[in-house]
């Protein structure tokens, strides 16, 4: 990387005058934002078409703001069709345009940029050259050249290619694209929330990203080789290649928890994206309150396949026939509905409607029809006869025995509030050790219960059974309905157990999905051992395709050793990625003579690793029962901090249990008690590789009990 490029000053220039467009571009486009607010006459036609002109101007002033972001980051020179024709493109976060309408900025996600991020030296995809940029918003720092083929071997300064401090295409080890410029990105503090890489995005990252958009692509990464922001730079690609229909149908990313998604959070929007609907699981299914944490045992229930069977035979049992003939006093004498009437409806009802709620009216018919056919006025008018029934309580309690309006809050209720109708829906699937553990205690209203992880994809799947409830005029609210989505992106998803999986599943529109994840770091109930396992539960309409992220970007070699004994012991069957830098430091191992002093001690390693990262940011990783004894340390103390389950990473130094440490990324990390790490998670081993692979880096260790055996070896 070089600070005294001869073509510094002219890169400069031609940088300041991106940001010059840029700018009147965002001037023009709040200029006529102005004028279409001013007109607010005209047909219905027109404010809806001015509307949505609005809408499509509100999104462009978005992309147009930058904040921090660089605009521009490098330059490719490729070979024209005539000899000794060379021309040049500025690749930049987002399309710029002079007055004249000619290209100042192509947007990275342009075809005409794909030879930026994938050029080699055996396929140099018609380059001459390949420039990064070193910026820090608007100013250049430093230059790195890249020369390809003949440009390698004679183009210089006479070509008017600029020479300056170039390098052969793949003549370093890594053969890594850019990797100055790389090593100086990653060399970066942290800031608390991901940041995009859109200027040093490599080779096999960037096959990912422009991969097509059909079927499930399935992203294998190990820590550090940035398979969640390809994931999102995918999303974006995306949105920008298939606009239309991608804009109208969505796009949905799926994190693993809320400390997550405010890790993400910025990376889509700087890329000009902020349409993206990010959610955590139980976000799809609004209107229930999450508080409850399930045993290892029931969490492996509830998630596995076969609940979709029990909660299909809870609804079946709700859907009864009278035991009786029914009479209702009516008027001066009665309405009568017999036994085996009321077995045809429900018999009837089930093999008309797809979901329960929608032949609640069919069967409310039904039951009055028998009733009229029974009395001693067969030409009663149904409707009438109904509305006047619906006012008498032995009616409605009749029909609610045979087919209750239900929301899947009630179903669920009502099923885990009894042994016997636990007992009765799942007998056939789990052996009844397995299905007492979903018996717990009724609440007194349906407003009280609180809802565990697990319940969430319940809860969607008694949705998906049950269908919305009718309105009163029998008609179904279309916003009652489960959204669908023109493609989803799940990161850990090799955490979601079948059940979760279906609940994505049931949001994709035609089956298309990114999902990115880690075997080595799966520590759910359900973690697999091949992607197949996973697979089987995803949309098989169109092609499941599975890539493997090699390199890791983010965590030194002398971490990335220790962390890789754990790893090897943990799953023995998989291979960690290669880093491709060396830190400065090895990890440092701190052993604790008594527990007592453990929280003395992790404070003081906290303070230094503060100290040693500069202006980065730290995290204390620890076992999640002791997640308040840090905390109330850390306070009494008197340490600056944040807790991720509040804060997120706001803070420079955040406590973060390590059920919730997954996807992050920090400048230092003081793992504590690894041993108790291990011994308080159901994949142990799997958990603590976690925890050791989330620094940039330093990486402490500071433990009163033995360290586990992969660690000693």
């Amino acid at each position: 990387m070089s600070q005294h490029h001869p073509d510094l000053a002219a890169e400069q220039a031609h940088i300041d005058r991106a940001y010059e467009c840029l700018e009147r571009s965002r001037t023009d486009a709040w200029r006529i934002r102005t004028l279409n607010e001013a007109d607010t006459g005209g047909t219905f036609q027109a404010r809806y078409e001015r509307n949505a002109f609005d809408e499509q101007l509100v999104l462009r002033l978005t992309q147009l703001d930058l904040g921090d972001a660089a605009l521009v980051f490098g330059r490719i020179d490729r070979f024209g069709e005539t000899e000794g024709e060379i021309e040049s493109f500025h690749i930049g976060r987002l399309a710029v345009a002079d007055e004249h309408r000619e290209p100042v900025v192509v947007d990275w996600r342009a075809p005409v940029s794909e030879p930026f991020y994938r050029a080699t030296g055996r396929e140099s995809m018609g380059l001459a050259r390949r420039r990064h940029f070193a910026v820090n918003g608007q100013k250049l720092l430093g230059i790195e050249d890249e020369l390809f083929g003949e440009g390698h071997l004679g183009v210089g300064h006479d070509e008017g290619l600029g020479g300056g401090v170039a390098s052969g295409v793949e003549q370093t080890a890594t053969g890594l694209r850019g990797y100055s410029t790389l090593l100086t990105a990653l060399a970066r503090g942290r800031t608390g929330q991901l940041g995009d890489i859109v200027a040093t995005i490599q080779a096999e990252q960037d096959q990912i990203i422009r991969s097509g958009h059909n079927g499930v692509l399935v992203v294998q990464g190990g820590p550090g080789t940035g398979k969640t922001v390809v994931a999102l730079h995918r999303a974006a690609y995306l949105l920008y290649t298939f606009r239309f229909p991608l804009e109208d149908q969505g796009v949905l990313v799926i994190g693993p928890n809320r400390v997550f998604l405010r890790y993400i959070e910025q990376v889509l929007p700087s890329l000009g994206e902020a349409g993206v609907e990010q959610v955590v699981l139980a976000d799809l299914v609004p209107g229930h309150r999450i508080g409850v944490i399930d045993t290892n045992a029931a969490k492996r229930v509830k998630g596995d396949i076969r609940m979709a069977k029990v909660i299909a035979k809870a609804v079946q049992d709700r859907q009864r026939p009278v035991r009786d003939d029914v009479e209702i006093p009516y008027g001066a004498g009665y309405m009568r509905l017999r036994a085996t009437e009321s077995a045809r409806i429900v018999r009837d009802a089930r093999r008309r409607f797809r979901r329960h709620n929608a032949a609640h009216r069919f069967v409310e018919t039904e039951v009055v029809s028998a009733m009229i056919a029974s009395s001693r006025n067969p030409d009663a008018n149904v409707e009438t006869l109904r509305d006047s029934l619906r006012d008498i309580p032995e009616f409605r309690a009749t029909l609610a025995r045979m087919w209750p309006m239900l929301v899947p809050a009630e179903l669920l209720h009502d099923l885990f509030g009894s042994a016997a109708l636990v007992k009765s829906a799942a007998k056939d699937e789990f052996s009844e050790e397995e299905y007492e553990c979903l018996v717990r205690e009724r609440s007194k209203s349906i407003a009280e219960v609180l809802w565990s992880d697990s319940d969430v994809a319940l809860l969607d799947e008694a949705l998906a059974l049950l269908g919305p409830r009718p309105r009163k005029n029998g008609k179904i609210d279309e916003t009652d309905e489960v959204r669908v989505f023109g493609h989803i992106v799940i990161d850990e998803v090799q955490d979601l157990t079948p059940m979760q999986l279906r609940m994505a599943s049931r949001r994709s529109l035609s089956g298309a999905m990114t999902v990115v994840g880690d075997l080595a770091q799966a520590t759910g109930p359900f973690a697999p051992n091949d992607w197949s396992d996973l697979l089987q539960y995803l949309p098989a309409k169109r092609e499941q395709e599975v890539i493997g992220l090699s390199v890791g970007y983010r965590i030194p070699a002398q971490i990335m050793a220790l962390a890789d004994k754990v790893m090897l012991e943990a799953a023995p069957s998989l291979r960690a990625p290669k880093s491709v830098r060396e830190g400065d430091f090895g990890p440092d191992i701190v052993a604790v003579k008594s527990g007592n002093d453990l929280l003395d001690v992790v404070i003081e390693q906290a303070k230094i690793l503060l100290t040693n990262v500069g202006e980065g940011n730290v995290a204390i990783v620890c076992p999640d029962d002791m997640t308040d004894a840090i905390d109330s340390a850390l306070t009494a103390a008197g340490v600056a901090h944040g807790r991720a389950n509040t804060t997120a990473l706001d803070s420079r130094l955040t406590v973060v249990p390590v059920s919730v440490v997954k996807g992050l990324e920090l400048d230092g990390v003081l793992v504590v008690d690894p041993a108790r790490i291990v011994a308080s998670q159901v994949h142990g081993l799997r958990s603590l590789y976690v925890a050791l692979t989330r620094s940039t880096q330093r990486l402490t260790v500071v433990h009163s009990e033995p360290l586990p055996n992969a660690m000693q070896s």
